[in-house]
């Protein structure tokens, strides 16, 4: 993807996500035609809102060199995103969420560097293809306070318990791979008549009959799926069979990546699964080092150069022979290992920057190291071994304990963002 296309996307999901993205010169063009697409509650989407979001999932789809749908189903599907968005940000306000400059400076910078620009060169970008920056960062800015609403979320949940981990690693589901996987969603209300489950099923049997006759899985979800995954083809990602609903676990551990399962029946809907990809679970190795070291501190009474001078005078003692462990005891400002005589004990590769790692590299084992500067001060250190631990046990019980809170966030979000919406006031007026 060129640059241009990467912040084309940006800009779109931007777009999409926050439904704000008509500018100056874009409203100026539209001021006599512009039209209200929805009304939610106080708020309104303009047709330019709609026009410019629609345009942007255009974009990043032909840069995917994905199939676009039909028009008419491109539009419900971007518009009921943008609704979901504004609800979101709504219910977020009321909740005394809020987004300061500096938030919004953070994630601004943090994706001009993702693009390899500075902020000014990033903005420069945006006003080119004719976008105002100030509406980028307000449409940022929500986009903020949406992820902040969601975390609440997650956040109220119950903690998840060592007994809910343990059940979750002595299950079958847990100790196979992970599949790679999208899906198509069809919703049902809460307390859903038997007509409206009976008209549900019919309508996703026949998307499946589409399916079979050769509609790309993307599309097919782009156009018609109503979860929240619709517009990025469905696309869930990484999961364990333990970490999605029994009867989904059941119909996908069998099938291979291209393949996708009949229609299936959940308490909040219709669902059709594909299987993208497949991995294993690999071991887990943890590189460490050992050793110990002397550190000089640098402060105000102790400038570089004394702390140099010091540290240099120090190893000249330890060759000539005297003892590494009772020169850190007697003289180390590392208060933590001076009285182990210096010893760093185990620890893994980087865990104390950059600078000590390069140095560890380059000695074999029990070498003292020429003195060498970090930002604390100067040090010299000593090699005293190095190991490569399965730390698989320990990893695989942490995903397990991240599998259990992302099933059950996903469903708790995905509960609350469906009530909300059944809740609100919205009137669509989208043209037929």
């Amino acid at each position: 993807m060129s640059l241009k296309q990467s912040f084309a996307h940006t800009l779109a999901c931007t777009a999409l996500l926050a439904g704000l993205c008509v500018t100056p010169a874009q409203a100026q063009e539209t001021e006599d035609i512009d039209s209200i697409v929805a009304l939610i509650d106080n708020v309104v989407i303009l047709r330019s809102e709609l026009d410019t979001a629609i345009q942007g999932i255009v974009d990043r789809i032909r840069s995917q060199g994905g199939n676009l749908p039909p028009q008419n189903l491109l539009e419900k599907q971007v518009l009921e995103r943008l609704v979901i968005r504004k609800l979101q940000v709504q219910k977020a306000y009321e909740t005394g969420i809020r987004v300061s400059d500096n938030d919004i400076d953070q994630a601004v910078t943090g994706l001009a560097q993702q693009n390899g620009l500075s902020v000014m060169q990033m903005r420069q970008v945006i006003e080119t293809d004719g976008e105002d920056f100030a509406e980028f960062r307000r449409n940022i800015g929500e986009e903020i306070m949406a992820e902040r609403l969601r975390q609440r979320i997650v956040n109220s949940m119950d903690a998840i318990s060592d007994t809910e981990v343990d059940i979750l690693l002595a299950s079958e589901e847990f100790a196979g791979g992970e599949y790679h996987i999208s899906h198509i969603m069809l919703n049902l209300p809460e307390g859903a008549t038997p007509t409206q489950i009976q008209e549900t099923s019919v309508r996703m049997n026949e998307i499946y009959v589409e399916l079979e006759g050769g509609l790309d899985f993307a599309s097919a979800a782009i156009s018609y799926s109503q979860s929240q995954e619709a517009l990025e083809g469905g696309e869930v990602g990484w999961r364990d069979l333990n970490s999605v609903p029994r009867s989904f676990s059941d119909a996908i551990k069998n099938l291979r990546a291209g393949q996708y399962t009949v229609p299936i029946r959940s308490p909040a809907g219709f669902h059709i699964i594909r299987v993208n990809d497949y991995r294993d679970r690999a071991l887990v190795m943890s590189r460490e080092h050992h050793a110990r070291h002397i550190l000089i501190e640098t402060n105000e009474l102790v400038t570089p150069r004394d702390a140099m001078v010091e540290i240099r005078e120090l190893h000249s003692r330890i060759n000539d022979g005297e003892e590494f462990g009772d020169l850190a005891r007697e003289y180390s400002d590392d208060t933590t290992s001076a009285n182990l005589g210096g010893d760093m004990g185990w620890f893994a590769e980087n865990a104390y920057g950059d600078r000590v790692e390069q140095t560890l590299a380059g000695l074999s084992a029990d070498q003292v190291s020429e003195p060498f500067q970090s930002q604390v001060g100067w040090h010299i250190i000593q090699k005293l071994g190095f190991r490569e631990t399965d730390v698989s046990k320990e990893v695989i019980r942490q995903r397990a304990r991240s599998s259990i809170l992302q099933s059950k966030a996903d469903a708790e979000v995905d509960r609350f963002l469906r009530q909300m919406r059944e809740e609100a006031f919205v009137e669509l007026r989208l043209e037929s």
